[in-house]
């Protein structure tokens, strides 16, 4: 990919890997490289909605120069040296970098922080530029009941950049919906705006964004990661974690966050790699959850087998279908324990620790923010979203330290045996299912590390879908390799069509809105 630093790279397609090489061979520098990619934010990010705030212009531009010259120096911090990343705006930043940090929530605008998140100034220490904060479903889903994944009253809707419209009535995860809590990254990473993102996964929150807009994503390993001025929904289930477009960026990314190498002898060969398929007339989302239309089922099923059947001529050790027990098995001495594991740990200490972290804040309690939200119901009450039930049911709770530590001790220890004994009988160290089905809830409840990959796009209305993949605890390697592995003998993901979807929108009157509203 010869060019120069005033020639313009494709931000559509091309990976941080391909940034790398072009920086190291001196044809783009970072500062070029960041204009790039603002000029792409400019024209498409009103209708799309990724963003909550974005870094200010002359302070990324300045970053940029000042990592080009320790290039020209010698002195590179990592391999993504000089390279650009968006983060869920989950992740504190130092208000010198000129974000703020709201969990989608206007309660939190305004909040001052002397000092970085864990994660976020580890990937600063490793020479990344970050560019912006990317919009999330409200305290990642913790405000109100079945509000559309990636709306907040702070960044408004996201929408996909491959569908655009979300269709009137649309069920939650419907085939118009951009879905999960980490949508605003996974967003901003398809449509060229960035080419790395950082998001955060209670249950499903990057594989179902990152799945929808053909990405590679991984949710690592529960509790191996610093979250430390970070907003999580729960310490049990959640995980932060890297979205991109190519495996190679994700192994990149995900060396920087974890503090290992994955550059095994083995990488991208089938070696010692092995995958038991579910069967995804069983492993699919409900009705009620995703409405299908004409020819969807059968598309995605189709496309499902075809992958493995590719995967077997190419020396993949497969075996279709494996058996894994459902999601009801999911319960501790007979009790639903996933929702009272989530309250509990918000109202105790998620939201006590996040606001803990900011040097200012307009808020200091849980009960601060509800107070909030009514006083400014105009904005953080806004129909169809003007309720905040789950906010007020959280601030309630009154489950014991006791009870809660029983269904956490029972829920991981569950969720383990059920995966372990599908890899142990089958023999695998992968399950692989549709990512628009509930596989991440088991890893979820396991704490194991969950992985997407780009499988096909819909007919129905180019509407991406890819493939979950759980293994065992700390195995972040083996879905790695896979995944590098897989690109090998897959078609190349899909691409938006953004000039479409944005004539589209700008048709209709939606969602075009300046970033600072």
């Amino acid at each position: 990919m010869a060019t120069s630093s005033t020639e313009a790279f494709d931000v559509l397609v091309t990976s941080a890997t391909d940034l790398s090489r072009l920086l190291q061979t001196g044809s783009i520098t970072s500062v070029s490289t960041i204009q790039q990619y603002l000029k792409q934010i400019e024209h498409h990010e009103p209708f799309l909605n990724a963003f909550i705030s974005l870094a200010p212009r002359d302070k990324v531009l300045r970053a940029a120069a000042v990592l080009d010259k320790e290039r020209v120096e010698g002195r590179l911090r990592s391999a993504l040296h000089g390279i650009p990343i968006v983060l869920k705006d989950c992740f504190i930043t130092a208000s010198e970098l000129g974000m703020d940090t709201t969990a989608g929530s206007w309660a939190l605008a305004g909040a001052k922080a002397n000092k970085n998140s864990a994660i976020a100034q580890k990937l600063i220490d490793a020479g990344m530029i970050i560019l912006g904060k990317t919009n999330m479903t409200e305290f990642a889903g913790m405000k109100t009941t079945m509000v559309m994944p990636g709306w907040s009253s702070r960044g408004g809707q996201t929408l996909s950049p491959y569908v655009g419209e979300i269709k009137e009535g649309e069920t939650i995860l419907g085939h118009s919906a951009p879905g999960g809590s980490s949508t605003g990254s996974a967003v901003a990473v398809a449509a060229g705006f960035s080419p790395l993102a950082m998001g955060a996964e209670t249950i499903g929150s990057i594989v179902t964004p990152a799945s929808r807009a053909a990405l590679y994503a991984l949710k690592p390993t529960v509790g191996v990661q610093n979250v430390e001025g970070m907003y999580t929904l729960t310490d049990f289930f959640d995980s932060p974690g890297p979205i991109a477009k190519s495996a190679a960026d994700l192994l990149a990314l995900a060396e920087i966050l974890l503090g290992r190498s994955f550059q095994s002898e083995g990488l991208g060969s089938w070696e010692g790699l092995s995958v038991g398929f579910l069967d995804p007339a069983v492993w699919k989302m409900a009705d009620e959850m995703c409405r299908q239309h004409e020819g969807t089922a059968e598309q995605m099923r189709n496309d499902y087998e075809e992958a493995i059947s590719r995967l077997r001529e190419h020396g993949c050790r497969v075996k279709y279908p494996v058996d894994i027990a459902s999601i009801s098995a999911l319960i501790v001495e007979g009790e639903q324990a996933i929702m009272p594991i989530a309250f509990w740990d918000f109202k105790n200490i998620c939201v006590p620790r996040f606001l803990d972290a900011f040097d200012a804040s307009p808020v200091q309690t849980l009960q601060d923010i509800v107070n909030f939200n009514e006083r400014n119901s105009d904005k953080c009450l806004p129909p169809p979203y003007n309720k905040q039930d789950d906010l007020v049911k959280a601030l309630h709770n009154d489950d014991t330290p006791e009870h809660i530590a029983l269904l956490k001790e029972g829920l991981r220890a569950v969720g383990k045996r059920i995966i372990d004994q599908v890899l142990t009988k089958e023999n695998v160290n992968i399950i692989a299912a549709p990512a628009d089905s509930s596989l991440c809830i088991h890893a979820a409840a396991a704490g194991y590390p969950v992985a997407v990959i780009p499988l096909g796009q819909l007919r129905y209305n180019e509407r991406p879908f890819g493939l979950c993949l759980v293994a065992r605890e700390n195995d972040e390697e083996s879905l790695l390799r896979f995944m590098v592995a897989y690109v090998k003998v897959s078609p190349p993901r899909a691409v938006p069509d953004l000039l479409s979807v944005s004539q589209r929108l700008a048709g209709l009157g939606q969602n075009s809105r300046n970033i600072d509203d």
